[in-house]
């Protein structure tokens, strides 16, 4: 579904669509790898949010900064990757679509995922 959004707002000509894909395809197996730990992580602390150990909560908060790290280190590779095949506007429109639909995949997250129990 993202890639359909993505596809519809970025009006590719054939030749950026022909170039672009598979940029944005091993950008997406990358970004998966990263969800992957994400999703882990989730599982883990939703677990244990309930009786979390201080030592705990420390790892939690460690490892959840770690992943938002790893996100905007992907970013950065790409966008010379996705400018080698695109020009530097639609290369800015892919990074704000990328980010704005990562806000919405986070938010819908965090509205479903409990608070550490003090």
């Amino acid at each position: 579904m993202k890639k359909q959004l993505i596809a519809a707002n970025m009006q590719l000509t054939d030749t950026e669509a022909q170039n672009f894909w598979p940029v944005y395809d091993r950008y997406t197996q990358e970004t998966i790898r990263i969800n992957d730990a994400r999703y882990l992580l989730i599982n883990e602390y939703v677990t244990n949010y309930s009786k979390m150990t201080d030592a705990q909560a420390q790892s939690f908060t460690r490892r959840l900064i770690d992943v938002d790290d790893a996100v905007l280190r992907l970013r950065s590779k790409y966008v010379p990757l996705v400018q080698g095949v695109l020009p530097s506007n639609k290369t800015a429109l892919f990074f704000q679509l990328d980010r704005r639909i990562g806000l919405l995949i986070d938010l819908q997250l965090a509205s479903e995922i409990p608070m550490v129990q003090p």
